[in-house]
């Protein structure tokens, strides 16, 4: 299936690593250009390094996301270098696992505030656009209890209400919003595997828990995320996608 994402302009925050690597790849194998930011350089580099032989362009820079003025200005590039922007995607997450006032200020500073501040700053170039698509990331921890009482887990559900918004107030404008709300999700560079290995016994319990028998491998997220933000699902906007194997035991309406 062609997703008609050829030529189009993806702009990727947090994308160096986890799921956003993944779905950066998976972006340029249909041939969407694709700009990425992450805090660390070296992981920065070796995305772009990964994505070379691609034959899409690629802007990327490092840059730490808890600065108010570092993913506007990140956006406001990387549209200027792959000639607009078609796609929007925040991947940056943070969790100190406990329910303070530094473990609220990590989340909001690192997750949900560079999502609003980057949907903000590319607002210009998506209401350019044919195909202006936003994807808002969520967490499964939003819609079930998981783990006891997380400001992460409350965030998180934010975010699909926020989506949910911005999906009615933006559909007049042509651009599409949609929620993707994953499971625990497998990378070899994402949280679940220093969890399996540093974590044994909790690992296998959540493990436990899934019907299909494994984790979400990262590239069936990538490719679900693609193809949500593709021209493809051009009627789908305001949707909320639970991708967790049957993690989650509620009825999905």
């Amino acid at each position: 299936m062609d997703l008609g994402l050829k030529g189009l302009k993806a702009i990727l925050v947090g994308a160096n690593g986890g799921i956003g690597r993944k779905v950066a790849h998976a972006l340029a194998a249909e041939g969407c250009n694709v700009a990425i930011c992450g805090r660390s350089q070296d992981k920065v580099d070796n995305v772009v390094s990964e994505l070379g032989d691609s034959g899409v362009s690629v802007y990327a820079e490092s840059l730490d996301v808890t600065d108010a003025a570092a993913v506007p200005a990140f956006v406001e590039k990387a549209a200027g270098e792959l000639g607009g922007c078609d796609i929007f995607i925040s991947f940056t997450s943070a969790n100190l696992g406990e329910d303070s006032d530094a473990g609220w200020e990590a989340v909001m500073n690192a997750d949900i505030l560079p999502m609003r501040r980057g949907i903000a700053a590319a607002m210009p170039f998506l209401e350019k656009s044919d195909d202006g698509s936003i994807i808002c990331m969520s967490s499964t921890g939003a819609v079930e209890e998981f783990m006891g009482v997380q400001p992460y887990n409350a965030l998180k559900a934010a975010v699909m209400v926020y989506s949910a918004g911005l999906s009615q107030n933006l559909a007049a404008k042509g651009i599409r919003v949609n929620c993707i709300t994953p499971g625990p999700v497998m990378t070899e560079d994402g949280p679940w595997a220093g969890i399996k290995e540093s974590m044994p016994e909790f690992y296998e319990g959540i493990l436990a828990q899934i019907p299909i028998g494994r984790l979400t491998d990262g590239e069936e997220m990538a490719k679900t995320i693609a193809f949500v933000a593709s021209p493809t699902c051009k009627a789908m906007t305001g949707a909320n996608l639970v991708v967790d194997g049957g993690f989650t035991k509620r009825v999905q309406f």
